[in-house]
C-alpha cells in the first residue's frame, strides 16, 4: 500500500510540473503547430479509444446494477458526452471573450469566463489526479500509460489555454491547475468514493480528453501535421495491443 501510495504521489507530482514548465518546452513553440503537439494530441485520442473507453464498458455493468438513476441505468455514456459538451460550451466562450477584448484593444472585459475556464480545468485535473490513487490502473504499467497519456494531454491543453489567456494563464491559471492534480491526489489519500461515481468521474474525464485534443487539431487555422497525429494514434495504439 505504501509503495502504491509514493508512487501514484510521484507520477501526480510529475504531471503537476509538466503543466507548469510546458510553456517552457520551446520545440513545442511555433507556427504552424510543433510536430509533437500533434503527435501528444493522438497518443491521448489512443489512450481514450483503446483503453478507456473499453474500460468503462467494463464500468457500464457495474453502473447498471447499482444505479438508482434509472434515466441514467444503461446511458453512462451520456455522462462523457456531458463533458464533451461541456468543455466545448467553455471553449466556445473564451473564444468569443477574446474575440471582445480584440475589438475593446485589449481591454479584459470577461475576467468571469477566464476564471469559469480555468476553474473547469482545475476540477478536470483534481478528478484526474484522484484517479491515480483510486482506478484500477493494471499495476505500475497500467499507472506509466494512463501517466503519459495524460501528461501529454496536459501538455496539449496548456497551450490551448494560453493561446486563450496569454499572461493571464502564465500569472496564475498554469498554478492553479497544476496544484489542482497534488489536490486530487491528497483527496484521494483520506477520501474513497463508491464504484458508481468512480465509473461517473471516468465518463466525464474521457468525454473531456477526446473534446479538449481535437479542438486542438482540427481547426484549419491551427495547421496542425496530420500525420504526426496519425503516427501518434498508431504507435500508442500498437503499444496498448502489445501490453
Amino acid at each position: 500500500m505504501k509503495d502504491s501510495v509514493l508512487v501514484s504521489g510521484i507520477a501526480a507530482l510529475v504531471l503537476a510540473i509538466l503543466h507548469i514548465f510546458a510553456g517552457k518546452i520551446r520545440f513545442l513553440q511555433g507556427f504552424p503547430r510543433s510536430k509533437w503537439l500533434s503527435a501528444a494530441g493522438g497518443v491521448a485520442v489512443a489512450y481514450v479509444f483503446m483503453h478507456v473507453l473499453p474500460e468503462l464498458e467494463e464500468w457500464q455493468k457495474t453502473f447498471e446494477e447499482g444505479s438508482s438513476l434509472t434515466f441514467l441505468k444503461h446511458h453512462l455514456y451520456l455522462v462523457a458526452l456531458l463533458g464533451l459538451s461541456i468543455f466545448y460550451s467553455l471553449e466556445r466562450a473564451a473564444k468569443l471573450s477574446r474575440a471582445s477584448d480584440k475589438e475593446s484593444e485589449g481591454e479584459k472585459k470577461y475576467p468571469r469566463i477566464y476564471w469559469l475556464h480555468i476553474t473547469s480545468f482545475a476540477v478536470y485535473n483534481a478528478l484526474i489526479g484522484y484517479l491515480l490513487i483510486h482506478r484500477d490502473t493494471g499495476g505500475l504499467l497500467g499507472l506509466g500509460l494512463f501517466v503519459v497519456a495524460m501528461g501529454l494531454h496536459f501538455i496539449v491543453n496548456d497551450y490551448g489555454l494560453y493561446e486563450h489567456y496569454r499572461e493571464r494563464y502564465t500569472h496564475n491559471g498554469r498554478w492553479l491547475i497544476s496544484l489542482s492534480i497534488i489536490g486530487g491526489w491528497l483527496v484521494g489519500l483520506v477520501a474513497e468514493i463508491s464504484e458508481i461515481r468512480l465509473a461517473v468521474i471516468f465518463a466525464f474525464i474521457a468525454g473531456g480528453v477526446i473534446l479538449n485534443v481535437l479542438k486542438e487539431e482540427l481547426p484549419e487555422q491551427r495547421k496542425s501535421n496530420f500525420w504526426a497525429f496519425f503516427v501518434g494514434v498508431v504507435f500508442y495504439s500498437f503499444l496498448l495491443i502489445l501490453i
